[in-house]
């Protein structure tokens, strides 16, 4: 069923030639979760050209409406014999609110080196994230345990999970190995929507990692969050309805940003690779409502 529905959320509604409209959906509160306009944005440009993506940069110029439908408009920017670049712009409530240059290209054989993957315990070892809500159930205030609680429209498995409500002092890496609930069903089975079910997923907590050394994380009422850019590189085909690892690291805070890189890997192999710049800012925060 949630597969189902992620599928149905990234799947677009063709106005006309180069214009596609999406559904919004609350997957993490008022605002449009930022991986679900990469998700879009990304099945539009697919929709105009016959290869797979190799590169994405977006920039999330406002925050979206969870309310209200989402229109893309895609430009087609260049089509050679080897690549396609598409230019993707995002609109709600008549204005851009994120704009993403794509760019296609046709696989080909050629060099192959890359480092060698993180050594780290097999998904079926670990708590799953449902097992680990359920550990941290005493820490969730009342009124957002519905929310809380809620099932994520992907199977997730951290390997180094944190209490968002605790977060304690540590070093800036996150990593966790994620999957579709249910098999990618035959009819949608298409390089294209595993790769816009990847950019959705990209986005869980890559932008916070850069919180973890200064012990806070989006929940600490300190702390004001949000993505400012977003860059995914596609090395490899990668299937989104099998098990693959996102690993990340944080390289600074400065200047109320932090710069964040991801390797993603699937059987041993560097599928994708990613980079995300968010804003960190610190806030005043009234204690006597505390």
């Amino acid at each position: 069923m949630l597969t189902q529905d992620l599928i149905e959320l990234l799947a677009l509604e063709k106005l006309e030639e180069g214009l596609y409209r999406g559904q919004s959906q609350n997957l993490v509160g008022k605002r449009v979760f930022g991986g679900q306009v990469l998700g879009q944005a990304l099945r539009a440009a697919s929709y105009t050209v016959d290869r797979p993506a190799h590169s994405l940069h977006a920039y999330f110029l406002f925050g979206g409406d969870v309310n209200a439908p989402i229109v893309y408009q895609v430009e087609k920017l260049r089509d050679g014999k080897s690549f396609l670049s598409r230019n993707v712009k995002a609109l709600q409530h008549g204005r851009v609110i994120f704009q993403a240059m794509i760019s296609f290209a046709a696989p080909e054989d050629g060099l192959e080196y890359q480092i060698n993957p993180p050594d780290y315990l097999a998904p079926e070892a670990l708590k799953n994230e449902e097992e680990l809500k359920q550990s941290m159930l005493k820490f969730v205030p009342e009124n957002l345990r519905n929310v809380f609680m809620r099932r994520r429209v992907m199977e997730i498995t951290p390997v180094n999970p944190g209490n968002p409500f605790d977060p304690q002092p540590d070093q800036p890496v996150n990593a966790h190995y994620m999957r579709t609930w249910d098999r990618i069903p035959t009819e949608h089975d298409e390089i294209a929507l595993h790769q816009a079910i990847v950019a959705f997923s990209s986005d869980f907590t890559l932008m916070t990692t850069s919180l973890k050394p200064h012990g806070l994380s989006w929940l600490s009422p300190s702390i004001q969050c949000a993505s400012l850019d977003h860059t995914i590189y596609f090395h490899r085909p990668i299937r989104a309805d099998q098990w693959y690892l996102h690993d990340m690291h944080a390289t600074e805070t400065a200047a109320s940003r932090g710069l964040n890189f991801g390797r993603i890997w699937q059987n041993g192999q560097l599928v994708a690779s990613t980079v995300q710049e968010g804003l960190i800012r610190l806030r005043e925060v009234d204690l006597s409502k505390s």
